[in-house]
């Protein structure tokens, strides 16, 4: 295997760069230090350089500050393609959990209110909120949340996103304007196949495992005032983090058309190449197909359906949220939607790459849109601040609240990190981490950890993630996004 780490160049502020070599069309570009960099064993400066040669590509490969080894991409890839000049969709640049994403929504109440949240109401059958947050949202393997879609509401998510779950009760109106892309891609449930729906029917609400979550926070440190103001954060005060995704619905999506794709491909003097298109790539986990061919539709098609669907769940999600906390504290309390991103998508969108425009299928694989202020795609709750960035750090130190550019775009296509990133592999944190002791010194730092399984823990753990202060500052180092205000967990809700 190729040291990779080797060719590794500085470039500027945060930057470095491998300048294209062998297959590679375009130069790589991480956002690292030498102080950070070479840290892991694992494959994701060579999936970055592999992502280099991709048909089509434009720019640079960008992975951002918290990117790690992924399928076929590396988790925070940003990777453009010129769509007009034969580039391709890959659903390896996308991900399994299609629109993958965090939502984050301000509470009406105080640190000083958390006492109500931590200890048990008077009465029989009451409980603590995180407790009664677990029960009204599932997490776990199980695909069942307990609310079933029928057919034709099920056929209307995929179709209008959040919208549609607005229109059954599942969400507000008024939440859609502080939504990426209002929470509606144009998708079409007749993309979907019926294994896919049958994932999907049960699931709605739900969170699923992993990395995914619900966590009551706090606003420990607000670092950009006007910018707070405009997201209404304000020190002190709760907030709740939702991460989760289009659940089985989206694997189900991503794997078909990934099955469908490695077909297309044969393996020959170390590429993998189609004859029927004339392209090659450098691993067949990067299967593509040129974007305007019958199968690079009708992915894209189903992604945007599925995506649909990622917004509904969160809005779904957001919906048991309120239902819990008015049911906890015996009043309505006022949950309002700061902001809702995707960090598994692909977008055609406009962009200049080296002086010239392009029309651009740019894939973000854990990596968040990060729009300027002047962006005629944001609401002008952010005009001249910038499009919100939610960066989920691990659940014992902080998430951040970033901004993209006050104007204009910033050179990695408008992107930004997702989250800390992964420092191992789930498998080397199972091995290293005690999940029972990750709990207690939880709570011994005031966080409560509501789980389904503790083994999991471990998977999850502080110490199996990069230190997101790092990442927050390599990001505003290099230029991507600024910070606007740290949150320190207090509730968490996982799998």
């Amino acid at each position: 295997m190729e040291d990779w780490a080797r060719f590794l160049e500085d470039d500027g502020d945060s930057l470095m760069r491998i300048k294209k070599r062998g297959e590679m069309l375009v130069d790589a570009v991480i956002v690292s230090d030498s102080s950070h960099v070479g840290k892991s064993d694992d494959r994701s400066l060579e999936q970055l350089t592999n992502t280099a040669s991709l048909p089509g590509i434009v720019g640079e490969a960008w992975g951002m500050a918290d990117f790690h080894q992924g399928f076929g991409f590396p988790i925070g890839g940003v990777v453009a393609t010129d769509i007009e000049n034969g580039g391709v969709i890959s659903p390896g640049g996308v991900g399994f959990d299609i629109n993958c994403g965090v939502r984050l929504c301000s509470i009406d109440l105080g640190i000083e209110d958390l006492r109500h949240l931590t200890r048990k109401k008077s009465g029989s059958g009451s409980k603590e909120f995180g407790n009664r947050l677990k029960a009204r949202i599932p997490a776990g393997e199980s695909g069942k949340s307990g609310y079933s879609l029928s057919s034709n509401e099920l056929d209307e998510i995929l179709s209008d996103g959040a919208k549609a779950a607005a229109e059954i009760g599942l969400g507000h109106e008024e939440d859609l304007s502080k939504m990426e892309m209002k929470g509606r891609l144009e998708g079409d449930s007749g993309s979907i196949s019926d294994v896919a729906k049958r994932r999907g029917i049960s699931a709605l609400g739900s969170i699923g495992r992993g990395n995914h979550f619900l966590e009551i926070q706090v606003v420990d440190q607000i670092l950009d005032q006007r910018a707070a103001r405009r997201f209404g954060l304000e020190e002190g005060r709760l907030t709740a983090m939702i991460h989760t995704g289009s659940r089985g619905l989206g694997y189900q999506v991503c794997s078909e058309h990934v099955k469908g794709l490695e077909g297309k491909f044969r393996k020959s003097d170390g590429r993998w190449r189609s004859e029927e298109w004339g392209i090659s790539i450098a691993d067949p986990q990067l299967a593509s197909a040129p974007f305007f061919s019958k199968e690079g539709e009708s992915y894209f098609d189903a992604m945007k359906a599925a995506g649909n669907y990622a917004f509904a769940n969160r809005s779904s999600v957001t919906h048991h949220l309120r239902s819990a906390l008015r049911a906890h504290m015996g009043t309505e309390v006022d949950v309002g939607v700061v902001y809702d991103v995707c960090h598994n998508i692909a977008r055609v969108e406009e962009h200049v790459v080296h002086g010239s425009s392009c029309t651009c299928c740019v894939h973000r694989k854990g990596a968040t849109r990060a729009f300027g202020g002047d962006n005629p795609e944001l609401s002008g709750n952010f005009s001249g601040i910038g499009q919100p960035v939610l960066v989920p750090g691990d659940m014992g130190t902080a998430s951040y609240v970033m901004a993209g550019p006050s104007s204009g775009t910033n050179r990695a296509f408008g992107s930004s990190c997702h989250g800390a990133g992964r420092a191992m592999s789930r498998t080397e944190a199972r091995k290293k981490i005690d999940g029972a002791a990750v709990k207690r010194e939880l709570a011994e730092k005031g966080v409560a950890i509501y789980e389904t399984h503790e083994k999991y823990l471990s998977e999850e753990a502080p110490d199996a993630y990069k230190d997101v202060d790092e990442v927050i500052r390599l990001t505003e180092k290099a230029g991507l996004a600024r910070p606007v205000a740290r949150l320190r967990p207090l509730i968490v809700i996982k799998g």
